[in-house]
């Protein structure tokens, strides 16, 4: 399944899964009506509630029970066709101009990975960057950062003139758990989203000097994640997803998940230690080809009115447009530095 949360006039903010031909089923409400007609039972939305509930983490929260209900709901909704309502007539099938598509989840954690793809390490050697990520590490993303398809990233000018792109693959957790080997990680693994690891260069080279790196890439809006949950029956091997980064439809990034240095199982397992909730996001390192390490970055920087394209095999493409801080917020008392 490909899951999304969207928000309609109807009912606010829902869970939903796409369509082959591209609407939304409501997940919850067509559970519910499975439950009503199929199972007979009484307490339909009680029992929908709990078992597919209406929010992306709640679900992740159930594990496979959650995913299985929610795939029961999905293949029901299919089977009775785009013309069904739900159990009090609420509407179960939205086409996608109806609603606002949003970032699918919102992590209680955000898990970062830097430096596992190597050559993406060595263009950051090549181009004199301060510090060396060797071989991979861990910090944590402002999770009120993330924005999702279409919205908008905000090039705030009063604090940064290089602002970055990064294409990553990113891992959805749908259980708890702590202390593991790489080969258990398979069980914690929920599915696959696209995350695009907005950066601002100049920052993050005086962050760097003392070996961390977090307001650069934590700014608001600085973390779009989307278009949806690819789950993870639908791609067996994340180490073999082709990637590319676009701007303005030019080709800037373009490699292969296979090219890690760790494999996705290995590094879930590494990070273990820290202990996982269900809806967690870990994201897995950027390829090769940002504008900071090529020959020419000022060229190639991030400016109001570009729009960037991240896409990944198998998963989908997450599109925002950059705006600018000044325009977006013009007549506004000025924002601090």
């Amino acid at each position: 399944m490909k899951l999304v949360t969207f928000h309609s006039q109807q009912r606010n903010s829902r869970i939903g899964a796409l369509t082959p031909d591209g609407r939304i089923v409501d997940l919850n409400a067509a559970y519910a009506l499975y439950l009503r007609d199929k199972r007979q039972e009484e307490a339909f939305y009680a029992l929908a509630d709990a078992r597919v509930p209406a929010d992306m983490r709640g679900l992740f929260a159930n594990s496979d029970r959650g995913l299985d209900a929610a795939r029961i709901a999905f293949e029901y909704a299919l089977k009775e066709g785009p013309e069904v309502k739900g159990a009090t007539g609420e509407p179960i099938f939205f086409s996608r101009d109806a609603v606002q598509i949003k970032a699918p989840i919102s992590p209680k954690k955000f898990f970062h990975t830097a430096g596992n793809f190597r050559e993406h390490h060595e263009e950051a050697q090549k181009s004199g960057f301060s510090h060396p990520v060797l071989p991979w590490i861990v910090f944590f993303q402002n999770v009120d950062a993330i924005i999702g398809p279409d919205e908008e990233i905000i090039y705030p000018e009063h604090l940064t003139e290089e602002l970055d792109y990064e294409l990553e693959l990113a891992v959805v957790l749908k259980k708890s758990g702590k202390h593991f080997r790489a080969e258990r990680a398979g069980d914690y693994i929920g599915g696959y989203v696209i995350f695009n690891d907005v950066t601002a260069r100049d920052i993050q080279r005086t962050e760097m000097k003392s070996g961390v790196f977090s307001f650069c890439k934590g700014i608001d809006t600085f973390c779009p994640l989307g278009p949806h949950i690819v789950t993870a029956d639908e791609i067996p091997n994340p180490n073999n997803l082709a990637m590319e980064l676009r701007v303005n439809g030019k080709v800037r990034q373009q490699s292969h998940s296979s090219k890690m240095s760790v494999t996705v199982p290995e590094i879930i397992a590494h990070y273990s230690p820290m202990g996982y909730s269900a809806g967690d996001v870990l994201s897995t390192g950027t390829v090769s080809g940002v504008a900071a390490f090529s020959g020419d970055p000022k060229s190639l920087y991030l400016r109001p009115g570009d729009v960037v394209e991240c896409e990944i095999e198998k998963i989908g493409v997450l599109r925002n447009p950059v705006v600018s801080y000044k325009e977006k917020h013009k007549g506004e008392p000025a924002a601090a530095v």
